[in-house]
């Protein structure tokens, strides 16, 4: 058998989350690990030159190489660092997965499960994140509530029309890339981070018959009562599932398969399916889909209240 591939998750997220898991794929075996820095960016950019053509795929959590959506690519200056540090090793943060796996979830939640989306309404806290997944949502004919302005920026302003959603992606989003990514997106202990705010925008949930996006932004504002709610987001542990369960959730779907009793996130698994391929850097999103199917990796989902 030849040598085992490490993939290797470099994370500016909280270290207590990190998680190691190895797997067999394709007649190869994968190390999937997963190591935050605790919002120190210098430490994770110089974890990844330390680590750099010593593994065979680095996958970038915590923080995006740029966003894809309303039809642009939009690149975050200070995570140039990042893709300056991996010179030898390709490095992944999962947009090119989110894409792919993100949007097909709708589809997997209407033919695999056999759900009806027809006039559900969703609360997506950050549409520019989850570019894929927003929009299939829509186009399965979903009532949209986009929470951007809120999540992102602080301003207490939804948005409920993908015409007005592109119109704030396209004036907003050249000037956010260009700040401080921890003002965008906070750094700190992601699992133990208290929701935020409860009274004052518990209503956004309470509205909502899915909440949809990353797990840090599905969770800041969730109040106590989620009774009958379904969550579609990315990276859960066995933690998060049962404060899921504590909180009333009825359903937990998570875009990518949990090994080992969590989900990795997509920048992983999109470091995976690269090193699977033999590539350079990402592959095309037909591609992806191409390998999830070959290896059988499917989203995960629990009904975790009846």
């Amino acid at each position: 058998m030849d040598p085992v591939k490490e993939i290797a998750g470099v994370s500016i997220g909280s270290s207590r989350r990190d998680h190691s898991v190895e797997i067999e794929l394709a007649g190869e075996v994968f190390r999937l690990s997963r190591e935050g820095t605790d919002g120190d960016i210098g430490r994770a950019v110089a974890r990844i030159a330390e680590l750099d053509g010593h593994v065979d795929a680095f996958g970038l959590g915590g923080i995006d190489l740029f966003l894809h959506a309303a039809g642009r690519d939009y690149y975050f200056r200070e995570a140039r660092r990042f893709r300056q540090a991996a010179k030898k090793t390709p490095i992944l943060d999962g947009s090119g997965l989110k894409g792919a796996a993100e949007g097909d979830i709708v589809r997997f939640m209407r033919e695999d499960l056999g759900l009806s989306l027809e006039g559900k309404r969703v609360l997506v806290p950050s549409a520019v994140d989850r570019w894929g997944m927003a929009m299939a949502f829509a186009d399965a004919g979903c009532e949209m509530v986009y929470g951007d302005l809120l999540w992102a920026l602080g301003i207490p302003k939804m948005l409920r029309s993908r015409k007005w959603l592109e119109r704030v992606v396209h004036v907003l989003a050249p000037v956010a890339v260009q700040l401080p990514f921890k003002w965008l997106y906070e750094a700190e202990a992601d699992d133990t981070t208290e929701t935020k705010a409860q009274s004052k925008h518990a209503d956004l949930y309470r509205s909502a018959d899915i909440i949809a996006g990353d797990y840090k932004y599905v969770r800041r504002y969730m109040p106590e009562e989620m009774s009958g709610k379904w969550v579609v987001t990315n990276t859960t542990t066995a933690a998060d599932v049962g404060f899921l369960r504590s909180r009333g959730v009825s359903l937990l779907l998570t875009t990518t398969p949990r090994l080992s009793g969590r989900s990795f996130g997509t920048n992983v698994i999109e470091a995976m399916l690269v090193a699977l391929d033999g590539a350079g850097g990402a592959l095309t999103a037909e591609r992806y889909m191409e390998l999830l199917r070959e290896i059988g990796f499917a989203p995960d989902y629990q009904w975790l209240n009846a």
